[in-house]
């Protein structure tokens, strides 16, 4: 591994951020084709937190944290931290003081492969945090890794820059160069479920409006009465 550190990463506005984040996870994911959805064995440790940032990425060394405490230097308002291992690690890299530091410089939340702890310091003070476990194992800080490199998050590619969008449902990377057509792509997909939402409260089905009957005909489905369905039994 290279032992680098890249700074001057590109930003993206904070408006297409939040626009981002209104949309959520689950809206963003099947707005862009259903790409970019991290593995849900990245979860957040509360509930409730919905929000979008600007990747700034970093590669530890299996329990070492020294990287992140050099990527602070390197983040800025709007951005998420996205911290990774060169190898598969769960220890507790990330903790209490990072988030404090973090959040002075208006970092919005951490994604990370590794394990979290001081879980609920970090949700008294409101920094949300996505993460591969809870562990108090703590770590050393002796071996440079790099930051704002490519990584691989939950078998999802993401690059610095990249927006990151997590909420409840888990998370998901938009493109740097794809986030304006995913926005575009998720306004028009929350217009469609609104009108399907409404279609629903009048009573109309699912296997109607999407045109599902047909599916059901094609794969050999039959209809029969319970009386007829225990006559043939």
């Amino acid at each position: 591994m290279e032992k680098i550190i890249v700074t001057d990463v590109p930003r993206l506005a904070s408006d297409r951020l939040d626009r981002l984040a209104a949309f959520g996870v689950a809206t963003v994911h099947e707005a862009q084709g259903r790409s970019g959805l991290v593995e849900p064995d990245i979860r957040p440790i509360q509930q409730g937190a919905r929000i979008a940032g600007t990747a700034v990425t970093v590669v530890c060394w299996p329990g070492d944290n020294l990287m992140i405490h050099a990527a602070v230097e390197q983040c800025q308002d709007g951005d998420i931290l996205v911290v990774t291992t060169n190898s598969p690690n769960r220890d507790g890299l990330f903790g209490e003081l990072f988030a404090t530091s973090l959040q002075h410089r208006g970092v919005r939340g951490l994604v990370t492969t590794t394990g979290v702890r001081d879980t609920q310091e970090l949700r008294d003070m409101d920094f949300p945090a996505w993460s591969a476990a809870v562990s108090a194992q703590g770590t050393v800080k002796a071996t440079a890794g790099a930051i704002n490199v490519p990584v691989v998050i939950g078998g999802c590619s993401i690059s610095p820059g990249d927006a990151i969008v997590a909420d409840d449902d888990g998370v998901v990377r938009v493109r740097r160069d794809e986030v304006d057509a995913v926005l575009d792509a998720s306004a028009a997909r929350i217009a469609k479920e609104e009108a399907a939402r409404e279609a629903f409260q009048r009573g109309e089905l699912g296997i109607d409006r999407y045109g599902l009957r047909p599916v059901l005909q094609d794969q050999g489905v039959r209809y029969v009465t319970w009386a007829d369905q225990t006559t043939d039994h």
